[in-house]
């Protein structure tokens, strides 16, 4: 892997930290939404945003 500049490295970890941070929020609806077709599609966000940030990472590792 190349070697990032400090504000690369600063996008990369704000990305990381929205990702997180909307899973988060979306695993919370799925907890709260009674409606069947909601608690799905906020879980497969969540599961998006996972991966999203599962991939960020690794992409720094």
């Amino acid at each position: 892997m190349a070697n990032l500049s400090a504000k690369e490295l600063s996008a990369l970890s704000d990305q990381l930290n929205f990702e997180k941070v909307l899973c988060c929020k979306y695993q919370a609806a799925v907890q709260e939404a009674e409606d069947a077709q909601l608690k799905t599609s906020f879980q497969q966000y969540a599961d998006q945003h996972r991966q999203n940030f599962n991939c960020l990472l690794n992409y720094l590792q």
